[in-house]
């Protein structure tokens, strides 16, 4: 039978914690997860033993729990469908534990709500690490906003993409969660530099937004690892700007500040209603160049709609310089006078290990964390978060994908 009792155990003296339901299976994991819950003092822990009956981990329950902490069994289809058939804010805030190794699962555990999955045997650190996590983002949620950093090349084939893909990761690693946005609706490549798989696009989510909440957003994502989540198109998808509200963007991107630490975003070399959209939000815009007359001829061109259609100021515009070469042609000095810009980053030209990175989906920062362009990509991840920790303290500090070698 379903055992629906709840042993609460209390830690905290004083104001009370948030109250977290661990549910399993079995018995000797629920004992195991409780010790280390319990001696949590932001939390008020409670268990339930689940046998036989339903698999709704929240089913009949009297009062919702603030948080989830759930131990999927060998039925985990199962009961994490009961959970993706509740509408999105009847879902606690979750996390997953278990056998949990196929692709299937990850995924389902994703869309059903789970901030992060944590694969058997749980570590003490990690799991006190994650609900520590969980704790900060339902206190502090709805009254944080992520910052909006947006992308562009100047001419094509400058490194835009490279830049964005590397720069979420790198944020994910030691700046909190990050949700890299693809909006080149037609030749979007970010879901092949991480190698993932695309289950839902862009557009399917830009249609549904005005009905999404965070849980759902994240859902709706590929997870390259629990801290960053990737947003593009389906392969052989055919989209038009026009397919695409700037009203629907708007609120996309609002909704993905208030879910993620950092949103980064992809553009498109091209202005009109979607990049003008993005580019007046942003908190930081990134124009990557290259050492040439026609890189630097199309910049200037750039920059001046920046500054002066879009109304992007001198402090939230970087110039960024890829494959720099000291003894080229134009300069450093020549690209800052031309684009009136002296807030210059420059990225060593290593082609054949960009190229290495790019062919297998892994990311520069875990590819070659030693490499001199991994540590310039690092640079420019660092610049954002000593920005940002200025005023701001507690950052997450997120652990890399335990799937994927972290």
């Amino acid at each position: 039978m379903l055992n629906t009792k709840e042993n609460p155990h209390t830690t905290s003296t004083g104001k009370a914690g948030l109250r977290l339901l661990i549910s399993s299976r079995d018995a000797t994991s629920l004992r195991d997860l409780q010790s280390v819950c319990q001696r949590m003092p932001s939390l008020e822990v409670s268990t339930r033993l689940v046998s036989n009956g339903h698999v709704d981990p929240l089913y009949g329950l009297d009062r919702m729990p603030d948080l989830l902490l759930l131990r999927v069994s060998h039925l985990w289809r199962e009961e994490l469908a009961a959970l993706l058939q509740r509408p999105a804010h009847e879902r606690p805030p979750m996390l997953v534990c278990g056998l949990l190794s196929e692709q299937e699962s990850m995924r389902l555990a994703m869309q059903a709500g789970a901030r992060d999955v944590l694969p058997e045997p749980v570590a003490e650190t990690e799991l006190v690490a994650a609900l520590n996590r969980l704790v900060m983002e339902v206190r502090n949620g709805s009254g944080t906003e992520g910052k909006l950093l947006a992308v562009i090349s100047a001419k094509g084939g400058s490194g835009g993409t490279m830049l964005a893909c590397n720069l979420a990761q790198q944020l994910s690693m030691k700046g909190g969660s990050a949700l890299l946005l693809d909006m080149d609706l037609q030749f979007g490549s970010v879901t092949h530099y991480l190698d993932v798989a695309q289950t839902h696009s862009h557009l399917e989510v830009l249609h549904q937004i005005d009905g999404m909440d965070s849980v759902a957003l994240r859902g709706f994502c590929s997870h390259f690892s629990p801290t960053l989540h990737v947003l593009g198109g389906r392969a052989g998808e055919l989209c038009l700007p026009q397919d695409a509200q700037s009203e629907q963007l708007d609120t996309l991107l609002q909704l993905a500040r208030a879910s993620y630490d950092w949103v980064v975003i992809d553009l498109p070399r091209q202005i009109d209603h979607l990049t003008g959209s993005v580019l007046e939000q942003a908190d930081r815009v990134y124009v990557v160049v290259q050492q040439s007359v026609s890189h630097l001829r199309d910049a200037s061109s750039l920059v001046r709609v920046l500054r002066e259609d879009l109304g992007v100021r001198g402090d939230q515009l970087q110039i960024v310089v890829n494959r720099y070469d000291k003894s080229a042609a134009v300069s450093l000095k020549d690209i800052g006078e031309a684009l009136r810009c002296t807030n210059l980053a420059k990225l060593p030209n290593d082609f054949n290990l960009v190229s290495q990175s790019q062919n297998t989906g892994v990311p520069l920062g875990l590819h070659a964390p030693k490499a001199a362009i991994t540590v310039a990509l690092r640079d420019v991840a660092d610049d954002l978060l000593g920005n940002q920790m200025a005023g701001k303290k507690g950052v997450f500090k997120r652990a890399l994908n335990r799937f994927f070698g972290g």
